[in-house]
């Protein structure tokens, strides 16, 4: 069983428990998901089946859109409603629309973002939320620069004050993999002088994948057939990427791991130079074969005109 089902989770299981759930029910030991969503959080959660678990790492890297709800007024230590508030209790009026609409501008574009404490980033070998969690418990005091992890660069494609409703701002952002909304509801809420926190949180995309495309996670628990109709074929996947149509020979030498040239390629446009391709060209490319199945993704080989197989599907 091969492919990719994107499922809709609700606010509650974690997204280890919606794997382990679909394990079950397809009876396919092979499904990983391709980018975490908090338990509280819902919405598009792709997942890989079979042989595309080997394809993870480029969905985990696409684009996510998200409907965000932050409340000001309150910080908390895990920068969402689970956590414990910190600081001292905001007591002004609730910020104007202009005000926030202000804070709002520096989370635009390209910026360095630091990582929440309680995350899955590493410090030194360890997980992030496992040292938050220790210190939380010791009672040791406050974060401090060395119990974050290292600020990573993020992109906000699109961030749009969509709702204002007394101490609740409902955010849209389109983002790049990576980007943490919780960090941006406190840091939005450091910026306004308030405190904030995330308080909902609904991913209404994922690379290619919209809610439009998911299947509820009671469904899928429910109705097993409608489940395994439901999985995207290998075929189906990164449609965005070239590709290319081998020769029953081209086929032969990726399944050896081996070189592709113009010979071995009969349709598609072959990649000849890396300088003449746009940036997502010179990546990846996919391998089809006569029968138009994923049988692999290329990379350009060291010479002119090649494609060197770097992920073998057959």
């Amino acid at each position: 069983m091969d492919g990719l089902l994107v499922i809709d989770k609700p606010a509650g299981p974690t997204s280890h428990d919606v794997v382990a759930c679909l394990r079950r029910v397809l009876g396919e030991p092979r499904i990983g998901h391709t980018g975490t969503l908090d338990p509280a959080a819902s919405g598009v959660l792709p997942l890989v089946l079979g042989r595309a678990t080997r394809l993870a790492r480029f969905l985990s890297a696409s684009d996510k859109s998200y409907e965000a709800v932050i409340r000001v007024g309150v910080a908390t230590d895990t920068y969402d409603g689970e956590g414990t508030p910190v600081g001292p209790a905001y007591g002004g009026p609730c910020p104007s629309r202009e005000a926030i609409e202000a804070a709002l501008g520096a989370f635009r574009g390209s910026f360095l973002q630091q990582p929440p404490a309680y995350s899955a980033k590493k410090i030194a070998g360890r997980r992030s939320y496992k040292i938050a969690r220790a210190k939380a418990r010791d009672g040791s005091g406050r974060e401090g620069a060395r119990d974050l992890p290292d600020p990573v660069r993020v992109m906000v494609h699109r961030l749009d004050l969509v709702g204002l409703d007394g101490d609740s701002l409902t955010l849209r952002i389109d983002c790049s993999a990576g980007f943490y909304v919780r960090a941006l509801a406190h840091d939005v809420g450091q910026r306004l002088g308030s405190g904030a926190h995330l308080a909902a949180l609904r991913r209404t995309s994922s690379g290619d994948f919209t809610l439009a495309d998911a299947l509820s996670f009671e469904a899928a628990e429910r109705d097993h057939d409608l489940t395994r109709r439901a999985i995207v074929p290998l075929a189906q996947m990164l449609p965005r990427w070239s590709s290319v149509v081998l020769t029953d020979e081209g086929a032969r030498r990726v399944a050896h791991g081996r070189d592709v040239g113009p010979d071995d390629v009969t349709a598609g446009a072959l990649p000849y130079g890396q300088a003449v391709l746009p940036a997502a060209a010179r990546e990846v490319v996919r391998l089809l074969d006569q029968q138009g199945e994923l049988i692999g993704i290329a990379r350009l080989g060291k010479s002119p005109g090649l494609l060197h197989p770097s992920i073998v599907l057959v």
